[in-house]
């Protein structure tokens, strides 16, 4: 019998992966251009070094058992290590890392983001970007869960999470706003919850998997749409669809052409304070730290949350 250590290589992992994601053997098979003997003779090899069923085979497809779930899962979370650990060497060799995430809030101006890509790209960098779009604690999930490498707009206090330094990145305040033919347009201010609960709030899923979604100026009991993104909540907006808290600067044009009409409510203004963090367990690379310097300036901060018109 082989040794449990010895079976659970990576391309193991890719195997077992293979077949969680297709639902059978010989669709794994067929996937990673294997015999499909082949594939169920290496599958038995772990099962029996490590002396547990990881599929169920007494269905059409083969489902992972409450083992096969858990292998899977950790096989995931040592894959992610190990990519740590690959970069960490990387950066430690050439001071660039290979590649940088960034973890991006819906409220950061993507404009501007864009346009610190490309003063970052003029440096001719070894390395990649990539940006992740986020809502709400998906954007600080992606950064402690290993994600990322820098995260843009948390809306949490970052403090509490270990082994992060973070730092303001600003204010940024909400309108209560709703299409000029709804309802609501049409009721003296301000507006009571109990006004706000008769119709229906328009609001963006949590980002962050697995874990208790936040929600954004949704009254308990109240009637809500959820979209996945900023800009989706905004047409659903201007269609009529509901009503709801937008960040001002993305309502602003609809606002000034009167495409939206901006509502006083009874509840306090709602202001949210974002920050930027990073990991703090070593010396960021090259590129993180360029990041971090453009972040040091007022205006850089300023403009990616008020967007172009800031600078």
């Amino acid at each position: 019998m082989a040794d449990s250590a010895d079976v659970l290589t990576p391309e193991a992992f890719r195997l077992l992966h293979a077949i969680a994601r297709t639902g059978s053997f010989a669709g794994a098979a067929r996937e990673l251009g294997l015999v499909p003997s082949a594939l169920t003779y290496r599958v038995r090899q772990i099962e029996d070094a490590l002396d547990v069923l990881l599929f169920d085979r007494s269905h059409r497809q083969a489902r992972p058992t409450p083992a096969g779930v858990e292998l899977l899962a950790q096989g995931e979370r040592l894959r992610q290590e190990v990519d740590t650990l690959v970069r960490r060497v990387q950066r430690v060799a050439t001071g660039w890392e290979p590649e940088l995430t960034l973890a991006v809030d819906g409220v950061v101006s993507q404009a501007v983001l864009l346009d610190l890509c490309c003063d970052f790209y003029a440096l001719n960098p070894p390395t990649r970007l990539r940006l992740r779009s986020e809502i709400l604690s998906g954007t600080l999930n992606a950064l402690t869960s290993g994600q990322a490498d820098l995260a843009l707009g948390v809306t949490l206090e970052p403090a509490s999470a270990a082994n992060l330094r973070a730092k303001p990145l600003g204010q940024v305040r909400f309108v209560y706003a709703l299409a000029p033919t709804h309802p609501l347009a049409r009721v003296p201010e301000p507006l009571s919850d109990s006004d706000l609960l008769k119709h229906r709030a328009i609001v963006v899923a949590d980002s962050a998997p697995g874990s208790a979604s936040l929600s954004f100026g949704l009254l308990a009991g109240q009637e809500a749409l959820t979209v996945a993104s900023l800009q989706a909540k905004l047409d659903a907006h201007l269609r009529g669809l509901g009503v709801g808290f937008l960040p001002e600067p993305l309502a602003r044009s609809s606002l000034a052409s009167g495409q939206l009409v901006a509502r006083r409510v009874e509840r306090s203004t709602r202001t949210a304070t974002l920050h930027y963090a990073w990991p703090a367990q070593a010396a960021p690379g090259k590129a993180l730290s360029w990041w971090l310097h453009q972040l040091e300036r007022p205006v850089t901060r300023r403009a990616l949350l008020d967007g172009p018109a800031s600078v």
